[in-house]
């Protein structure tokens, strides 16, 4: 691990001023993804700002039934708290899924959603990376890619984005306030995170130096009938090979509404807009759900090591779209 320096601010505006005026600095929420990739080499901040004690670390409810989760909460008080559970279980249920209870003490909010890609050529600095380093190459593509993407890939990059977290707020529309130089701004959840195209060295649309400072759930009363199912090598602390937040409105067994989103397929949280489109006033049977999981997952465009998540995928989404409804399996 390379020297840097640490410094603390007063406000966030005064952090935001800090790193604007440190190219390769960073913000420091729990570190528990920045500290590794530092100890690897991966990530060579020359300053750290703590933001931790910055921004909110508490759920509140908001004018009309949403919900702010505050940048700073730690991912197990946000599981946890009765708001989350109550009105958006599959939050709670991506965050319970996604690391040890330790991690989930420390990791926040916001740091969840701007974890790294776990593709093992972005974390080893002798193999060539084009989203480590622009330029040099993707040797997945031609190496091990058995976790790798099968939506929205470009030539130069087949990563994944490891957030389950994101996934379940992706699904439910939610929003993203942040603060940086040009002052504070709102992204859409399905929007914060890019598709690698030429540029996979950019995770997100963030400026460098924009702090995220809350997360904004929208009122969804039908999200109440939510689940995040993920598919995984084994039962705990391991990333997602396929996973499905999903969320159903129903009436007399007709879907009046739906919200889907996939993690473990892309290089962002991918939102099933195609699938959701055929759902909507349609029966809520296997049928019908094997259908939307077809159409959604057409475009996939998988490598020999993993296209076994084709069918993963396909097959996730109908039985979670089946236990939603109360169908058989």
């Amino acid at each position: 691990m390379r020297t840097f320096r640490y410094e603390r601010s007063s406000s966030v505006s005064g952090a935001v001023a800090l790193l604007a005026e440190a190219p390769h600095g960073a913000f420091l929420g729990g570190g528990t993804n920045l500290v590794d990739l530092m100890k690897l080499g991966v990530a060579q901040p020359d300053l750290l700002v703590d933001v931790r004690r910055l921004v909110s670390d508490r759920v509140e409810e908001l004018p009309g039934g949403g919900v702010r989760i505050g940048a700073g909460t730690p991912n197990s008080e946000c599981a946890a708290h009765p708001l989350v559970r109550q009105r958006y279980p599959m939050v709670s249920q991506a965050l319970l899924s996604g690391a040890s209870g330790q991690l989930r003490n420390l990791a926040t909010t916001a740091g969840n959603l701007l974890q790294r890609t776990r593709c093992p050529y972005f974390q080893d600095i002798t193999t060539a990376c084009n989203k480590r380093e622009p330029g040099t190459g993707c040797s997945a593509i031609e190496g091990h890619h058995r976790d790798l993407a099968i939506l929205g890939t470009s030539p130069e990059c087949v990563a994944t984005h490891p957030s389950d977290l994101a996934v379940a707020l992706a699904a439910l529309d939610a929003t993203v306030r942040t603060h940086g130089p040009g002052g504070e701004r709102v992204i859409s959840m399905t929007e914060l995170h890019r598709l690698p195209g030429p540029e996979p060295q950019r995770d997100t649309v963030l400026q460098h130096g924009e702090l995220i400072t809350a997360i904004d759930l929208p009122p969804a009363p039908f999200a109440t009938r939510s689940h995040f199912r993920k598919v995984r090598d084994r039962a705990s602390y391991a990333f997602a090979l396929v996973a499905v937040a999903a969320a159903i409105d129903l009436a007399d067994g007709v879907v009046r509404d739906v919200r889907i989103a996939l993690g473990g397929v892309a290089h962002k949280p991918w939102r099933a807009y195609r699938a959701e489109e055929l759902l909507r006033g349609g029966p809520a049977d296997e049928e019908r759900f094997r259908q939307a999981a077809e159409a959604e997952l057409a475009d996939a465009r998988p490598m020999p090591g993993n296209a076994f998540k084709v069918p993963l995928a396909r097959n996730t989404l109908v039985a979670t779209l089946l236990d939603l409804a109360g169908g058989p399996r």
